[in-house]
């Protein structure tokens, strides 16, 4: 997939969120409603690379956010305007509010400082959840962006966050999508067009300087 040198700076604590994308129970867990995504995200290590940069992230100082897709179950309030909402709609699995399903699933951790984002709507976890006015009360400049998946949710997330004004980082071992030769696909052809791709050694490096910003 390759990755660009970060920038100095770009990975500043004081300025940088970590996003994980629908890490939930419902989604990538043992019991999952797309157990083929589910299967991807275990097997290519990007949800073990998840738990790795949320950890550091917080050793480091940096705010992890968790955004959960969920329902409620009388829907009100959910999109039914694309085939992937209706088929939704028909999973075995229910993303339901409260339910063990928007759980953030191992080995992915959610700590006491972490905060945990919901949204009843839409694609983007980002667009329209509240995240846009949580990110800018809390300084952030950059925003990496990880989880599932490649397909949807991941490019919403990094197109909105630009649109925004933010600076996306996607560290493209920490996110998966189906089928597994999709998701290099992505981040060759459209998410390195926009935001900073790299890998989660890289930043993890960042995050273990001294100093902290580079």
């Amino acid at each position: 997939m390759g990755s660009r040198d970060l920038p100095a700076g770009l990975l500043d604590p004081a300025t940088t969120v970590l996003l994980t994308v629908e890490c939930q129970e419902g989604v990538v867990g043992a019991v999952s409603a797309l157990p083929e995504l589910a299967a991807e995200a275990r097997s290519s290590g990007a949800l073990r690379n998840v738990a790795r940069l949320a950890t550091a992230a917080r050793a480091a100082g940096v705010q992890v956010m968790h955004a959960v897709a969920e329902r409620r179950p009388d829907g009100r309030g959910a999109n039914r305007n694309a085939r992937l909402f209706r088929a939704a709609e028909r999973l075995p699995v229910q993303q339901l509010t409260g339910s063990a399903a928007v759980h953030v699933a191992e080995p992915v951790t959610v700590a006491d400082e972490d905060l945990v984002v919901g949204r009843l709507h839409g694609l983007s976890p980002v667009a329209g959840t509240g995240v846009d006015g949580l990110l800018r009360n809390l300084g952030c400049r950059t925003l990496v962006v990880t989880g599932v998946s490649a397909n949807v949710a991941v490019p919403a997330a990094v197109f909105d966050a630009v649109n925004l004004g933010y600076t996306a980082v996607v560290p493209a071992d920490a996110i998966a999508g189906v089928p597994p030769e999709y998701t290099p696909a992505m981040v060759r052809h459209t998410l390195a067009l926009v935001a900073m791709v790299t890998a989660t050694d890289e930043v993890l490096a960042c995050w273990s300087r001294p100093d902290r910003s580079a």
